[in-house]
């Protein structure tokens, strides 16, 4: 992807302070070599200038613009709900900034190829905040398949279940809205598995499944079921639901010699299956979560390396997702076209 010229280091703004700013992503603009973080922007200024306070951050504002057009700010983060990501991106491409977006990347592939062109266009870069693209966690995997110790890839299989919550007050606030995010907790989560997978097995050529709600406790579909074709010739089988008896976050990709057992969102151990028995490997987490991807899209920036998240990484996730979530969309009257501007939280 075209970015900008390089530059000894990035002075970042974010857009968007929420929750996952405070531990998952914030302090790893400023822990980041060659990275600081100069500026933070939320529609509402006082959490805008308390978030500016307790993280050392010199300026803050309550108005996007302002934060786009800062002279001092090199490269924006958006951190806000899925819905304002396409406006939020645009607006700072054409300021010849790059950006780096929260996943999801948008709420529609459509969106998504509409953000890639505006930043090609612009010539500035597009990184998206799938993480786990850069986690040493996941580098162990793909070393272990990379390796042959399972052999010859054949099928992956997909498990990922919650409870319903029953008695939570929103049950996941505008993360089930679809009209916000583009979906419900498939879309949330479901998204960094199916990006994982493009990243360890590559793309997705073919898709097919079906979602429906079975709870009823949102308008998002809280039940998922898909069959994944991957261009390594690895087939797939995939299984969200979201008004289970119980939690359950497993992958397990079998080969011609073993299977290797790995939760997504957990740290326990990853699990080597062969005929010599079981292997436990320890692959925890590290302390900021979007620390090891941050510092990809830095060295990009500073000529120092690529990322392994994109643009054009993240909207094939987006189109099997839209894949999936068609008909679902489409018998509910789900519309993105126009989009709206965001009511649900921080900017």
């Amino acid at each position: 992807m075209t970015t900008l010229t390089t530059v000894e280091s990035v002075r970042w703004g974010i857009i968007g302070v929420g929750d996952v700013t405070e531990r998952k992503s914030g302090p790893g603009f400023q822990q980041a070599e060659r990275s600081e973080l100069v500026a933070v922007m939320r529609r509402n200024g006082d959490l805008a200038a308390d978030y500016a306070r307790r993280h050392n951050v010199p300026r803050w504002y309550d108005d996007a613009d302002e934060l786009i057009n800062d002279p001092a700010v090199d490269a924006v983060y958006v951190a806000t709900p899925p819905d304002s990501h396409r406006d939020y991106v645009v607006r700072v491409a054409q300021a010849g900034k790059p950006v780096y977006v929260e996943k999801p990347m948008a709420r529609t592939a459509l969106e998504c190829e509409d953000m890639i062109s505006a930043c090609e266009a612009a010539g500035v870069g597009l990184f998206v905040a799938y993480y786990r693209r850069a986690m040493p966690r996941f580098a162990t995997v793909k070393e272990l398949l990379d390796s042959g110790r399972i052999g010859q890839l054949r099928s992956v299989s997909i498990r990922n279940e919650r409870p319903g919550q029953v008695g939570e007050a929103d049950h996941g606030g505008w993360r089930v809205e679809p009209e916000i995010s583009g979906g419900g907790h498939f879309v949330d989560l479901g998204s960094h598995i199916l990006d994982l997978l493009d990243w360890l097995l590559g793309p997705v050529t073919h898709a097919a499944g079906i979602a429906t709600n079975r709870g009823g406790r949102y308008p998002a579909e809280d039940l998922v079921t898909g069959v994944f074709s991957f261009r390594s010739g690895v087939e797939g089988v995939g299984v969200w639901n979201y008004d289970s008896f119980r939690d359950q976050d497993q992958v397990e990709i079998i080969g011609t010699a073993g299977a290797l057992r790995f939760a997504c969102f957990a740290e326990e151990p990853l699990r080597l299956l062969t005929v010599r028995g079981v292997e436990q490997i320890e692959a925890p987490y590290p302390k900021i979560v979007q620390l090891p991807l941050i510092q990809t899209v830095v060295n990009s920036l500073t000529g120092n390396g690529e990322s392994p998240s994109d643009g054009h990484s993240a909207v094939r996730t987006a189109r099997v997702i839209d894949g999936l979530l068609s008909d679902y969309r489409n018998s509910h009257g789900i519309n993105y076209s126009p989009a709206k501007p965001s009511q649900a939280g921080p900017a």
